[in-house]
């Protein structure tokens, strides 16, 4: 069993500060735990790094536990989501770990997987704590502190700025509690140097929104000297809309999810700064926790409410 743990825990990325250790087998019917691992738009580079690694894992460990995943198609399509976590439930999952479209709309089928007796785990964005209340469920997150994560983020940018300067926030789905953290983290470093934010709109985690939003962002504030951005796709898109209006070099952009994509535009300066997460290490963590519940029979009142996770500021000079 610890020799097991040790394995999985080094797989993972030997995130020791986490502290968890791996669930190693079967159900009481000796048959393996099977789990889910529901996510948002798997054409998202962040969300495929979850779905990669955690195929991965469960190859490492096919022995010990069935993996079952599904994705959206768009980062919006939440009734998606919800059918998909309903269809994992009909199918007896042992858990589910699901990455919310919603942080509130997602809640009422979750609470439903719980009634069914399956372990919910949530990663990447926390359910909504007033619907969870409302609920009666209690639902572990396993992910970074997001709200942290934007602040370094901000700190990094207030340096190249002084006080005074006005700056725009491109959110993600504005009822998403990740991207509600990530606005606050990035509040709580504008205000502490003493920037004016003066536009906050979501963007929807999307390239081409985040792209529409920078360009109204730019057209309203001529005076505007940084675009803050909850993830990197939304920050490519505040690229080109900073390129399109001529203003290149004059405005800076940070993004979130360090994705391959971003890095060159880390290099050459386009991006300034962004927030690795660890989508990878995310997704196996989020699973590690659902085995270690159902291997050791435990209920979902139980289980820790908060798993965090690290994050680590990456710029052009690697961090």
């Amino acid at each position: 069993m610890k020799q097991n743990m040790r394995r999985r825990v080094l797989l993972a990325g030997a995130l020791s500060a986490v502290g968890l250790g791996g669930a190693t087998r079967v159900d009481a019917q000796g048959s393996m735990a099977n789990i889910a691992l529901v996510l948002k738009s798997l054409a998202d580079p962040f969300t495929v790094a979850m779905a990669d690694a955690a195929r991965n894992y469960q190859r490492h460990y096919a022995s010990q536990f069935g993996l079952t995943i599904r994705g959206t198609a768009r980062e919006t399509d939440t009734a998606a989501q919800i059918r998909m976590v309903d269809e994992m439930i009909k199918a007896k999952m042992n858990a589910i770990v699901i990455a919310p479209t919603d942080s509130k709309a997602l809640t009422a089928v979750v609470a439903r997987g719980i009634k069914a007796g399956i372990i919910m785990i949530a990663i990447d964005n926390p359910l909504d704590d007033a619907s969870q209340v409302a609920a009666g469920i209690s639902v572990p997150f396993v992910g970074p502190n997001n709200r942290k994560g934007a602040a370094q983020v901000g700190q990094y940018l207030a340096a190249r700025l002084k006080a005074g300067d006005q700056v725009g926030i491109i959110e993600g789905i504005a009822v998403d509690r990740n991207a509600q953290q990530r606005t606050a983290g990035s509040k709580d470093a504008m205000d502490t140097a003493g920037m004016k934010v003066v536009a906050i709109q979501a963007g929807n985690w999307e390239y081409g929104k985040g792209r529409d939003v920078a360009s109204r962002m730019l057209a309203e504030h001529p005076q505007i000297r940084a675009l803050l951005c909850g993830n990197d796709n939304m920050a490519m898109g505040a690229v080109d809309a900073i390129r399109d209006a001529g203003r290149s070099g004059g405005v800076y952009v940070t993004g979130y999810n360090a994705v391959d994509a971003i890095k060159p535009l880390l290099a050459d300066g386009r991006v300034l700064a962004t927030i690795n997460q660890f989508a990878d290490r995310q997704a196996i963590f989020g699973i590690d926790v659902a085995l270690k519940a159902v291997t050791e029979h435990k209920k979902q009142r139980d289980l820790s409410r908060t798993i965090e996770t690290p994050l680590q500021l990456v710029t052009a000079t690697g961090h």
